[in-house]
């Protein structure tokens, strides 16, 4: 095994990871100082890409409005598109708007309308990824890419391990979601890869009162519990 002694591309690798380490301990202790009062929150995730005139644009405000008026803080990535819809819902009628950007080349700059306490950037996705989890009490994804996709295989394979207490996750966009979902039917159950009943864990609906009410029922009946 080399001696990092002697090696001074191994000594100078080793200093940067004991650097990178308190950077993103640093990013934890922001983020949990930040979000600790922030109260009982649902986050939203959807594409970036997606533009104000789109049908999914309204449908994320529209979801977002009847989630705040249910109590619940709005968080989003912070970015533009679903995210910066949601956001404009929550502030629309008055409710908590926060944002977890990341720093990324095409996304600068956070949407306008989060507030600004909880107008948070991080550098690294998985800190930001705790965010969303440890502070929701309930998952809607609307229409989304790959980051879109990963954030809702990664609730849902902590919540089949039981790595977190379970939450409601709603995927909102039928005509959008439903051909994925029958490929999981027919083909990932079909082949045994899941089981039968985790296909319960998600919920397909156009209808914003739906996703509103099933959070409200689902907190009122855990609310003692915590994620993480």
């Amino acid at each position: 095994m080399p001696d990092s002694r002697y090696d001074p591309d191994i000594s100078s690798m080793t200093n940067s990871d004991a650097w990178r380490v308190f950077r993103i301990i640093s990013e934890f202790v922001d983020g949990f100082e930040n979000m600790t009062n922030i109260g009982p929150s649902v986050s939203i995730f959807g594409s970036a890409r997606l533009k104000p005139a789109t049908v999914y644009y309204n449908l994320a405000i529209d979801v977002a409005q009847h989630v705040a008026r249910k109590g619940f803080a709005i968080i989003t990535g912070g970015g533009p598109g679903i995210m910066e819809a949601a956001n404009k819902g929550a502030q629309s009628v008055a409710g908590k708007s926060c944002g977890l950007s990341i720093d990324l080349p095409m996304e600068s700059l956070s949407n306008s309308f989060i507030d600004t306490k909880y107008n948070l950037r991080f550098r690294y996705f998985f800190v930001r990824k705790v965010m969303f989890i440890r502070y929701a009490q309930g998952y809607v994804f609307l229409p989304g890419g790959v980051g879109t996709l990963d954030e809702l295989f990664e609730a849902l394979t902590l919540i089949q391990t039981k790595k977190i207490h379970p939450f409601p996750i709603y995927m909102m966009g039928k005509s959008y979601w439903e051909g994925m979902m029958d490929w999981i039917k027919d083909t990932v159950l079909a082949h045994e890869c899941i089981s039968p009943e985790d296909l319960d864990l998600v919920h397909i609906t156009d209808d914003p009162e739906e996703v509103a009410n099933g959070i409200e029922r689902h907190y009122q009946r855990h609310r003692t519990e915590r994620n993480f």
